[in-house]
């Protein structure tokens, strides 16, 4: 059995990377099985960047494969704001609701057209014992209402509109959300990554 850690203390999210993998001879552990692991400050450019921090210094202490990642909204009439500042896009421990009333207010007065966006998330894998490291990228289409929908998921989902669907994130089940989402989408690609080069490897020996 190969054992992962996930550099998240995320419930949520944990539990979805589980699930996304029950079909494959993983261990996973969380930073809430290692407290001794150093804090870290997501300072870079980049989801990408901020993936690749996170799973480098976990991957380093622990010793252990580490699956890390980054994600964040990205508005094409923003230059991609709020990007990696999603989570706190009104300030430092900012709500969901603060940061989607910034927002909307600074999209205020603009067509739909001009309200196109997208959720981006880089999903990062790096093995400390051969320096290998794995990266896999997910992104969701949408636009930005001008008044949230729904009452599932978190963060900008009330107002992230998705055309094919005539919904909200908001709007759609858990189920629903997996498929079509930026964030399952990586996951897929990271268990396709996963599965070609440790457990194809395994079978090969």
């Amino acid at each position: 059995m190969i054992k992962i850690l996930l550099a998240s203390s995320n419930k949520g999210k944990i539990n979805e990377i589980k699930k996304c993998f029950s079909g494959l001879n993983l261990e996973f552990v969380s930073l809430d099985n290692y407290p001794d692991l150093q804090e870290l400050d997501e300072d870079g450019n980049s989801f990408k960047e901020n993936a690749l921090k996170k799973a480098r210094v976990r991957a380093e202490s622990s010793g252990l494969i580490t699956f890390a990642d980054d994600s964040g909204l990205e508005v094409d009439a923003l230059a991609g704001k709020p990007g990696i500042y999603s989570a706190r896009y009104a300030g430092e421990n900012a709500s969901d609701e603060e940061n989607n009333r910034k927002l909307l207010k600074e999209l205020a007065g603009l067509s739909r057209e001009k309200r196109k966006a997208n959720f981006r998330t880089v999903a990062v894998l790096v093995n400390p014992a051969d320096d290998y490291e794995g990266i896999v990228e997910g992104i969701c289409d949408g636009y930005i209402l001008e008044s949230p929908r729904g009452n599932n998921g978190f963060g900008y989902d009330p107002l992230f509109y998705l055309s094919d669907l005539g919904k909200t994130m908001a709007e759609l089940s858990v189920e629903e959300k997996n498929k079509i989402s930026h964030r399952g989408k990586a996951l897929r690609k990271m268990n396709k990554l996963i599965k070609n080069r440790y457990f194809n490897q395994l079978l090969d020996k």
